[in-house]
């Protein structure tokens, strides 16, 4: 299986602090990663450095064959959906919905012209894969939080990208609309993209996923196959709290002790 994406040997330093350290990543096509940990523990900056928003201090990333510092890394990033907080709040909430799914096609926050008809319609076909086509002329900013999120996932497959992103999308959902997503990301894993998702949620770590990264302070403490990695062990020295893990229907669920 090639090679997807890597991060070699990375720290990022800002302001004297350590971020992140000798984090090492590879993914290769085929797998679906989760990077989990807690807050503040350097996963936002790990997607920033996938997307080259942030540049390591150290270190080399390397994605879809390209190095960055040594490519135009704005047209890397058109192979790559992005769902995330930071970009849903630069989106105009007056906007219909059919059309804010419809500016991913150009990699846009909002149009200032005429729409081609077959972007709409492709647009309208994406809103009805996450089962919110009957919402397409409804102004964004009505919409329910987790309708905002299916919005966004949409919005990301216009492209039809190679690697799909996603920085805690279930934030802030209840658990009906929680799982209503996750049962959308799921289905993901049919299709020929690699997702990386990122989550400090171990019950959102759905079939769909091979991989998991567990990353604390900054630093890696183990990463591979999710059945490896996610011990009890492992995740007490992340989360620093005793818990029971159990698994069912492939998805790990914790108690706490």
């Amino acid at each position: 299986m090639s090679q997807v994406l890597s991060l070699n040997a990375i720290d990022f330093i800002r302001e004297e602090r350590h971020i992140l350290s000798d984090v090492h990543l590879e993914v290769r096509e085929g797998e679906h990663w989760v990077i989990l940990g807690r807050n503040g523990s350097g996963k936002t900056t790990i997607l920033e450095m996938m997307n080259g928003y942030q540049f390591p201090s150290k270190g080399q990333v390397t994605v879809l064959g390209n190095v960055y510092g040594q490519c135009d890394v704005r047209e890397v990033r058109k192979k790559i959906g992005y769902i995330s907080q930071s970009l849903y709040e630069k989106l105009n909430p007056g906007d219909s919905v059919w059309e804010v799914v419809a500016t991913g096609e150009f990699g846009f926050l909002r149009f200032y012209e005429e729409i081609p008809a077959g972007v709409k319609e492709k647009a309208v076909g994406m809103l009805e894969s996450v089962r919110l086509g009957h919402l397409a002329s409804q102004p964004l900013g009505t919409l329910s939080q987790g309708e905002r999120k299916k919005v966004m996932l949409a919005r990301s497959l216009m492209t039809r990208p190679s690697i799909l992103i996603m920085d805690e999308p279930c934030s802030g959902l209840d658990l009906y609309e929680r799982e209503r997503l996750l049962e959308n990301i799921n289905e993901l894993g049919q299709q020929q993209m690699t997702v990386i998702y990122v989550t400090h949620h171990i019950e959102e770590i759905m079939p769909m996923f091979s991989h998991v990264v567990l990353i604390e302070q900054g630093r890696i403490i183990a990463s591979g196959p999710k059945h490896e990695v996610l011990t009890e062990q492992n995740l007490y020295q992340a989360y620093q709290v005793p818990i029971r893990l159990e698994w069912f229907n492939d998805r790990p669920w914790i108690k706490v002790l």
